[in-house]
């Protein structure tokens, strides 16, 4: 395995110095943590990767890495900048991989087509951090967990890639995108802890696209909560402020201290649908999932007190409970 790896990274940097298939740009280093930079060559379905790698300062092994993907064809890669994120992560021992992609031209450009990750955009992505990551002195990078953050198109990227790799990604986020690619996925990828925002007041066809998939893939035991955000159209809203607590509440159920119980490359522990609580976005309440008797609508799954009462906050439009 460690040799197949190698062999990956090295046929990125061959091919950074013979064609520019993958090139970095030297760190920016300062006081609060190194920036990398990367680009990837086009590919089958996109035209431009583009990747800003952030570390915090004295960083040891990174846990994992938190993946921000903008909207359509946007350029995400000043995320990796925003102190809310690098507050989180360098608190929780992770690395910010921030992101650009683009389409290639086409008729129908409300289609994202580097959404559909398996076709080359996904691996763009993993190599870019595979890369990185030794050049920035941490090969663990190449095979930690994500957690997936994306706004519009992002989270579209998110969910295609959650259904591509579920072994690589500890919790993931779709946030009020509207064209995908998969409607029910794998059970490995129903078993990834997610959020799916909807916005009140967004495109009817954002909103119902994302509640079907939500409704096929938790009837079949996903471990998904949807989130309608009241009175939010197409807008980022408080999707990052949960997307935080979250991840933060995610972590620690999702990653092994030791590799001993773990069921995935990256290290990932599975998470039992009976230790998690339980939403009912229409009576607006939460439960222990031991009390909750079976749905005959669908009800959001959160992993633990803390994010159910995040999800209780954000559905209803009241403040969060520190």
């Amino acid at each position: 395995m460690q040799a197949n790896r190698l062999r990956s990274i090295v046929l990125v940097v061959l091919a950074s110095a013979a064609a520019g298939a993958a090139q970095t740009a030297a760190p920016a280093a300062g006081p609060e943590g190194t920036t990398y930079e990367a680009l990837i060559t086009p590919g089958a379905n996109y035209d431009k990767a583009e990747f800003r790698l952030w570390l915090p300062a004295g960083a040891g092994t990174v846990r994992a890495v938190v993946v921000l993907v903008p909207g359509s064809n946007g350029d995400g890669r000043p995320m990796a900048d925003d102190p809310v994120w690098r507050d989180f992560a360098a608190r929780r021992g992770l690395a910010l991989m921030a992101c650009r992609f683009t389409d290639k031209p086409h008729d129908q450009n409300f289609i994202e087509e580097y959404a559909a990750v398996s076709r080359g955009s996904g691996q763009a992505l993993l190599d870019a951090l595979a890369g990185l990551g030794d050049r920035a002195g941490h090969p663990e990078l190449g095979g930690a967990p994500l957690l997936l953050w994306g706004m519009s198109a992002g989270g579209q990227f998110n969910y295609e890639f959650t259904a591509w790799k579920p072994e690589r990604v500890a919790a993931f986020v779709v946030n009020k995108g509207g064209i995908y690619y998969t409607a029910l996925v794998s059970k490995a990828a129903r078993e990834v802890p997610a959020l799916l925002f909807t916005g009140e007041k967004d495109l009817a066809f954002r909103s119902d696209t994302i509640a079907g998939l939500f409704a096929v893939n938790r009837r079949a035991g996903a471990l998904w909560a949807i989130v309608q955000e009241p009175g939010i159209a197409h807008a980022v809203g408080r999707s990052v402020e949960m997307s935080l607590i979250f991840f933060d509440e995610t972590l620690p159920l999702r990653i092994a201290a030791t590799g001993s119980d773990a069921s995935s490359p990256a290290g990932l522990r599975p998470l039992s649908e009976k230790s998690g609580f339980i939403g009912d976005p229409v009576s607006k309440t939460i439960q222990a999932m031991e009390k909750s008797g079976v749905p005959n609508r669908p009800t959001a799954w959160l992993p633990t007190g803390r994010a159910a009462r995040a999800w209780l906050a954000v559905v209803t439009g009241n403040p969060f409970d520190r």
